[in-house]
């Protein structure tokens, strides 16, 4: 009888992925060198480094905002060549509409993407609901806090229906408690909805929380992968569990970051 573990699917594959930015017409300056990584499919990915480590950068390549200097990105086997509806960004700053309603805000990208009007509806109020922003529709941005700024973020994002959700340190404006309230929020919509995520941190406590998997950039540019650790702890995770916490200090004495 085979007992081999059946292995998972890759989602994204980013092979040898340079990038180097031209500034002031002739000075290089390299941001990211050779990274090569696997996201799999359902998988939740945390990439953790310091700042200018390059890790928004390898982010936007993976949306197709960037294009590499060197090597490729490819989802589901396809080369990507810019960005699509197949990736959903949530951004470091909130990017709403501010002469737009929260309902608007999520409905664009369903107009966007050419969900007739009968099911734009339906679709926005489920991820509002999902979100916790049932009741808010017709709210605008200047009256949210930044919490519920970011859960329309979120909403339009999941919204279009990606097949991989892309998070972009998207709480780092966030005051500590309402983040922990974001990251439960984050975790939470992702077991409901179990979507592929790469999720940009430079927060140690915030990358065991949610991921199933870190990578680490090394602390200075060109950045470049450093490790990569499973994270095999229940869910919801315990910040005092024993071993959340030795992994905590293993990933602190092998990195600089902010903790």
């Amino acid at each position: 009888m085979n007992t081999t573990e059946q292995q998972p699917r890759v989602k994204i594959a980013c092979e040898n992925l340079s990038k180097t930015f031209i500034q002031k017409g002739t000075q290089r300056v390299p941001v990211l060198r050779e990274v090569s990584l696997e996201v799999y499919d359902e998988e939740l990915l945390v990439v953790l480094g310091p700042g200018q480590s390059g890790k928004t950068t390898l982010l936007r390549m993976i949306a197709g905002l960037e294009t590499p200097s060197e090597g490729r990105v490819l989802l589901d086997g396809e080369v990507m060549t810019g960005p699509g509806p197949d990736r959903g960004l949530v951004f470091q700053s909130y990017m709403l509409f501010p002469w737009k309603t929260v309902l608007g805000n999520v409905l664009l990208g369903l107009e966007m993407g050419g969900v007739p009007q009968e099911k734009r509806r339906e679709i926005a109020d489920h991820y509002l609901n999902m979100v916790g922003l049932k009741g808010f529709e017709s709210y605008y941005p200047h009256q949210l806090s930044g919490g519920m700024k970011q859960r329309v973020g979120i909403a339009r994002a999941f919204a279009t229906q990606p097949k991989v959700m892309l998070m972009d340190e998207p709480f780092g404006q966030l005051d500590a408690q309402t983040r922990f309230f974001m990251e439960q929020e984050t975790e939470r919509i992702w077991l409901a909805e179990k979507r592929t995520m790469v999720f940009v941190t430079n927060n140690i406590d915030e990358a065991l929380l949610l991921g199933d998997r870190i990578v680490t950039l090394e602390g200075k540019l060109p950045g470049h992968v450093k490790a990569s650790y499973d994270v095999d702890l229940p869910r919801p995770r315990d910040p005092m569990d024993i071993e959340f916490l030795r992994l905590r200090q293993e990933i602190t004495d092998a990195q600089e970051l902010t903790l």
